[in-house]
């Protein structure tokens, strides 16, 4: 197996998603279990296009751990930074979904949020070795959450410096995972001075910066590389290399939006990845790097499943001549 190109620190579980859409939580009468979790969710789709990947993170030493490790594996992913908790279950998260697609998180059944193995992440035993030959760290928030992922988390930064990758954020901002959300804007900003490339929704942008203008943000960010706002049917808005500029949804028939911002970061790092941040250049270069992360990110709400959605690169190319032949 290649040495991994891009580290994705954070969770994995299982996503119950509802089956009868429209409905509120009390009211759904069954679930289908869909492998997800936002950083394991872009190392997958990141394997699927061709950039090789690792998944840093803990699951719990039962059946369901078991699945998604088993799942990780036959896609590819590297799991030399996967732990496994002795005692503390594997995640699943309950969500409900409108008649649109759009999904809502409804809570975790009959655990508290930080009992979970994804809370006990061990920053002792992280494998150092990966680093040595990786370009990217991508991680969330979420795992701020909880002192001893967080830990682990400070010192994933800390080998992330100590051997030049370059840092991607996404903020994925989820209150629910949080015992004392309050406290989580100051957290999470106490890390920005330590990541090149930003990525929120348009509701996360309002709420930690109190603006959805990706160069205003990244003004605020000068030792960022890059800021990447995305809003759904509306598009991702960017301000990149001092390059700024909006590239609209690709309109398709939604089935299921979940893990459609982890496919479009996935498309993002998988360019940067094969070309480099040559790829920023000049504005027409930055658009079309951001018009491919956002194809990937399209072709995944067109069918259910965070990772059994996503595209390969015949796929994303032949989605991108289909739409370039509409233009014309």
């Amino acid at each position: 197996m290649a040495d991994p190109q891009v580290l994705c620190l954070g969770e994995v579980l299982f996503d119950k998603l509802a089956d009868q859409p429209g409905l509120p939580l009390d009211q759904v009468k069954s679930w289908t279990d869909y492998p997800g979790g936002a950083p394991a969710n872009v190392a997958c789709a990141l394997v699927k296009l061709g950039t090789p990947a690792a998944f840093v993170g803990c699951v719990g030493s039962d059946q369901t751990g078991d699945t998604l490790v088993e799942l990780l594996e036959t896609i590819g992913v590297d799991l030399r930074g996967l732990q496994r908790h002795p005692t503390a279950p594997t995640r699943a998260v309950f969500v409900t979904r409108t008649e649109g697609g759009d999904r809502h998180f409804a809570g975790f059944g009959k655990y508290p949020t930080s009992e979970f193995a994804d809370a006990f992440l061990s920053a002792d035993t992280l494998p150092a070795e990966l680093f040595t030959h990786a370009q990217f760290l991508v991680m969330g928030t979420l795992e701020l959450a909880y002192p001893e992922t967080a830990e682990a988390v400070r010192r994933s930064l800390d080998l992330a410096e100590q051997h030049s990758l370059q840092v991607l954020m996404d903020v994925n901002w989820r209150p629910m995972f949080w015992d004392a959300p309050d406290t989580a804007p100051e957290i999470i900003r106490g890390l920005l001075d330590r990541v090149q490339y930003l990525k929120l929704s348009a509701e996360e942008a309002d709420w930690l910066f109190e603006s959805r203008n990706p160069g205003a943000i990244a003004a605020q960010l000068p030792q960022a590389r890059g800021v990447l706002i995305t809003d759904g049917e509306r598009g991702c808005t960017y301000s990149i290399a001092g390059h700024m500029g909006a590239v609209p949804a690709f309109p398709v028939d939604v089935e299921d939006t979940t893990g459609a911002g982890d496919a479009f970061l996935a498309g993002f790092l998988h360019q940067l990845c094969q070309q480099g941040e040559t790829l920023f250049q000049t504005p027409e270069q930055t658009r079309e790097c951001i018009t491919y992360a956002s194809a990937v990110g399209a072709l995944t709400t067109m069918r259910a499943g965070a990772i059994a959605a996503q595209p390969d690169p015949r796929e994303v190319e032949a989605f991108l001549y289909m739409h370039s032949l509409e233009e014309v």
